[in-house]
């Protein structure tokens, strides 16, 4: 299965994320972000990270913050 492709910059607006909080939210590289935002196509697993950021935000928030 191959993942959908993903409009970056409408799923950053859509979380109301600027490109450096959505690369540091993400652990993704700043120049990425905006490579992607350029309509660069994601590949491979940032595809798949992408659009599981896309269907549950929130839990790949949860996932990805600092344990206690």
């Amino acid at each position: 299965h191959v993942a959908d492709d993903i409009d970056v910059r409408a799923l950053r607006r859509r979380l109301r994320m600027t490109q450096a909080a959505f690369a540091a939210r993400f652990a993704v590289e700043l120049r990425t972000v905006q490579n992607w935002d350029r309509q660069r196509r994601p590949e491979g697993p940032a595809r798949v990270l992408l659009q599981v950021i896309d269907r549950e935000p929130k839990a790949v928030m949860r996932a990805l913050r600092p344990v206690a």
